[in-house]
């Protein structure tokens, strides 16, 4: 049976490398992420390539018998000067960011030279997929963003070589680089023997607490601190008995984090009032401490979460969805499978069937007999195609059909919740915490292998 379980190599941090070079303009970002360094070398920018100058076009490089000219390194200079400037960021000196364009395009073009020679293959579909995932990342539609990037003068055949280009990488890195991943049991109790030895000062802890706030004004008498002393008594037996901590926060604290639950955020302990320290320092995470007495009145406090830095959370987001799941095949093509999918989605809204039937009927995958359901997960459990689109889901929604690697889903999101994990649960989180640091260094081997292997030349600006 098919699994939208990534597999035991996959880092979870891999759902950023899907477009990691694309050009969009800097107002359309979203999914970009900083790019794997390049492998050292000695190059020179181009010589054109100096503030004030209009570049010309010339060939700087050459990839076995691929050409790589100065107006492609200008161009992405140009777009990443623009971006930076976009998020008010200092420019890098130009001919340095130049050099370090220029390498990165080299070593991308050996790469899709080899993808080519493995016979890796994208088709359409995928790229369909691959735009939508662009323009919904940055909360815009498909046809939006294609007006978008014809303003800004990017040509649309060309936006799409690119994603498939990038699709092209990122497949060729998950079939040559994941499976040379592997961590070790060893490795992981050293690891974590290592951060424990490291957490005997209580003030490094990672702290993270929410909080209800009965505001006392100034002045107040006796009687309206008695009164607010009860109302914030009655509102932490509502806590103690099981209601929800950030409900009762939106609906009766006075503090400026009552939108968000109440919730602080995770941060070392010595940067959180002594009076929550003190007050919360024999808790369990999802304790519950107050009313404790402050100048602004009376707070009530639940511990959500206490770490070490370095270590896994001890409470995660999980998400429990279920999914219709059809795979490509001579019979069935991808486009044809999201066309059916697309009809399932339909017929579930107008209420002419229901999503676990048609998972049950339909779905390809070990979880059709329970309607498609696939149980309460935590981050990382699935491959990130998957869970970028179902993090992207309000409760009860249905996605659009999108692709994988291994096949075509349709997702409905029933519900969210926090959970404290397991010792196990947190031993895997480490595990996956340790893939994706080996990840960047097994990746950063093979590229330079790969690059190795290619002729490349280099050459000098026509004088």
């Amino acid at each position: 049976m098919m699994s939208i379980r990534p597999p035991a190599s996959m880092p979870a941090l891999l759902l950023a490398t899907l477009l990691a070079w694309t050009c969009l303009p800097a107002s359309a970002q979203g999914l970009r992420p900083a790019a794997t360094p390049a492998p050292a070398a000695t190059l020179s920018a181009p010589a054109e390539l100096v503030p004030g100058t209009r570049a010309a076009d010339f060939i700087v490089a050459v990839v076995n018998s691929e050409p790589i000219t100065n107006l492609q390194v200008s161009a992405e200079v140009d777009r990443i000067r623009q971006q930076l400037a976009a998020q008010h960021r200092p420019q890098p000196d130009l001919h340095e960011l130049a050099r370090q364009v220029l390498n990165q395009l080299i070593n991308e073009r050996a790469q899709l030279q080899l993808a080519h020679e493995l016979g890796i293959r994208v088709d359409e579909p995928s790229i369909d997929q691959a735009e939508q995932t662009v323009a919904s990342q940055n909360q815009l539609t498909v046809e939006q963003m294609h007006r978008q990037l014809q303003r800004e003068g990017m040509d649309l055949k060309k936006f799409r070589e690119q994603l498939r280009d990038q699709l092209l990488l990122t497949r060729l890195r998950e079939r040559e680089v994941d499976p040379r991943v592997r961590i070790t049991d060893a490795e992981v109790d050293q690891y974590l023997a290592e951060q424990q030895g490291l957490g005997n000062d209580p003030a490094s802890q990672l702290v993270n607490m929410a909080q209800i706030l009965v505001a006392v004004p100034d002045g107040a008498s006796e009687q309206q601190v008695a009164e607010l002393r009860a109302k914030a008594e009655r509102v932490l037996q509502r806590a103690r008995a099981g209601e929800d901590f950030a409900a009762l926060a939106r609906e009766f604290s006075d503090a400026p984090d009552r939108a968000n639950g109440g919730e602080l955020g995770l941060r070392t302990a010595d940067r959180y009032p002594t009076l929550f320290v003190d007050a919360t320092r024999i808790l369990a995470p999802g304790g519950i401490a107050g009313p404790l007495r402050s100048g602004a009145g009376f707070h009530i406090i639940k511990l959500i979460e206490r770490r070490q830095p370095g270590l896994p959370p001890t409470t995660v987001t999980q998400s429990h969805a279920r999914h219709i799941l059809l795979v490509p095949s001579t019979q069935l093509s991808e486009a044809q499978a999201r066309d059916k999918l697309k009809d399932f989605k339909r017929r579930i809204q107008a209420g002419e069937t229901d999503f676990a039937t048609l998972a049950r009927q339909n779905s390809q995958d070990g979880s059709a007999a329970q309607g498609g359901d696939l149980g309460w997960a935590n981050p990382g459990m699935f491959v990130p195609e998957f869970e970028r689109v179902m993090d992207s889901l309000a409760p009860g929604q249905i996605s659009e059909p999108l692709i994988s690697r291994f096949g075509v889903h349709l997702i409905q999101l029933l519900e969210r919740r926090t959970a404290t994990l397991s010792a196990r649960e947190q031993r895997e989180l480490t595990r996956n915490m340790l893939r994706e640091k080996k990840f960047n260094e097994v990746y950063a081997s093979w590229a330079r292998d790969v690059r190795a292997k290619a002729y490349v030349e280099l050459r000098e600006a026509p004088q």
